[in-house]
């Protein structure tokens, strides 16, 4: 367990423009000069950025991936989107999915299942996010619930893609409420149950309100491959002490 790759995705979203770039420098040190290779960055920035980081980040260890991608994968009048064809010729190498800021925007599981089988047909790594909000949880759904996501976001998928799944439940991104552990151990172990009967190749992330303060608790389950997190990635400092806390 103490040698499997950890993951740590870095998302942006809407913030960020060209005087954010400076703040890669520290990280791309870090990954340099680090003797530590058990690990994994990845940038998800803005789409305007996509270009810039993968220029900057060419030569480094760190890798860059897109936010979201519409499902066509054919060029098309589709105004204000772009698909995995277009963030692929960019340098980028994973894609965000099924975040619940697109879900809450009427984006669904069969919505999100095409664009995986977009982004993959692209040769994109797909980060599936799932999770469950908070009336569903309060009424006891959050099986239910990420069952559903699972088996629809990941119909028709070839059992020997690498498939990368981070766990996320609403009521937690951007509140500073972390489950506790024993519920975070819980449904965590139940995707891991329902993932590994067709995907062997497989990798479990956490998202909501990761931060240098809460990583050392969460970190305890040693059941996790990597964090998705927001906020806290776009302060190259933060983000580097969580990736040194996570191997205390």
């Amino acid at each position: 367990m103490t040698n499997k790759i950890r993951y740590f995705i870095a998302n942006w979203k809407m913030y960020g423009d060209l005087r954010s770039l400076k703040t890669l420098n520290k990280v791309i040190k870090f990954t340099r000069s680090n003797r530590n290779k058990r690990f994994r960055i990845i940038y998800c920035p803005p789409f305007t950025l996509l270009s810039s980081f993968s220029k900057i980040l060419k030569k480094s260890k760190i890798n860059v991936g897109a936010q979201n991608i519409h499902e066509d994968l054919n060029f098309g009048p589709h105004t204000g989107f772009i698909n995995s064809r277009m963030v692929k010729s960019l340098g980028v190498n994973y894609v965000i999915l099924g975040h619940s800021e697109n879900r809450v925007l009427g984006e669904t599981n069969i919505k999100i299942n095409k664009k995986v089988l977009s982004a993959l047909k692209s040769k994109l790594n797909v980060i599936l996010c799932i999770g469950e909000t908070l009336y569903e949880k309060r009424k006891k759904f959050t099986k239910k619930i990420l069952k559903k996501q699972l088996v629809q976001c990941l119909k028709g998928v070839n059992k020997k893609t690498k498939i990368i799944i981070a766990y996320e439940p609403v009521w937690s991104i951007g509140t500073g409420i972390v489950p506790n552990n024993v519920e975070l151990e819980n449904n965590i172990n139940f995707i891991k149950s329902l993932i590994k009967r067709k995907f062997k190749n497989h990798i479990i992330l956490y998202g909501g309100s990761v931060n240098p303060k809460n990583i050392e608790k969460i970190n305890q389950l040693n059941l996790l491959d990597g964090y998705l997190i927001g906020g806290a990635s776009q302060n190259s400092k933060k983000l580097i002490d969580i990736v040194k806390k996570t191997f205390n």
